[in-house]
């Protein structure tokens, strides 16, 4: 059989995925929340940073990122600059980076998934694959949060709550 023409399906909505992606935000801040303050900021396991540490980096990534993908100035990962330092201040800014998510997503047309971009000026890829790369990226850090928990003794919220 020979297809004629574009065929295109559509698997998810543009809209459904922004709904994914903030399940997964909620889950991560539950456990974020989870910690007790000192061992957010300092406990580590086999040399890997805390996850006060980890979560400085998805707050680096999703939001910027998004605001790249509308236009605005390109900017270099800044998680170094971030001022991260208590775990009412660090909720405090994926709060706001969860705000700032929606804003974004709302001026990222769908139709432009797939144009090329430079994210964060050096990583090439498309609009798309650097959103599943940031929900990816989140997914792994939270699950190295979540085995931390356990090391301490603490239950992690379910992973499919979310």
């Amino acid at each position: 059989m020979e297809l004629t023409g574009i065929q295109t399906a559509t698997v998810i909505t543009h809209a459904e995925l922004l709904q994914h992606w903030l399940g997964h935000r909620a889950l991560t801040r539950r456990v974020i929340d989870a910690f007790p303050e000192k061992e957010l900021m300092e406990f580590t396991i086999g040399g890997m940073r805390p996850f006060s540490g980890m979560v400085k980096e998805l707050l680096a990534i999703g939001a910027p990122g998004l605001r790249q993908m509308v236009g605005v100035e390109v900017q270099a990962l800044y998680e170094d600059n971030l001022e991260a330092n208590s775990k009412a201040n660090i909720l405090q800014l994926w709060d706001e980076a969860t705000e700032l998510i929606k804003v974004y997503w709302n001026q990222v047309p769908e139709e432009k998934f797939h144009d090329k971009i430079l994210a964060f000026g050096q990583y090439e890829g498309t609009i798309s694959s650097s959103i599943f790369y940031f929900i990816d990226n989140e997914i792994h850090h939270r699950a190295q949060g979540t085995v931390y928990l356990r090391a301490l003794g603490i239950t992690p919220p379910y992973f499919y709550e979310r």
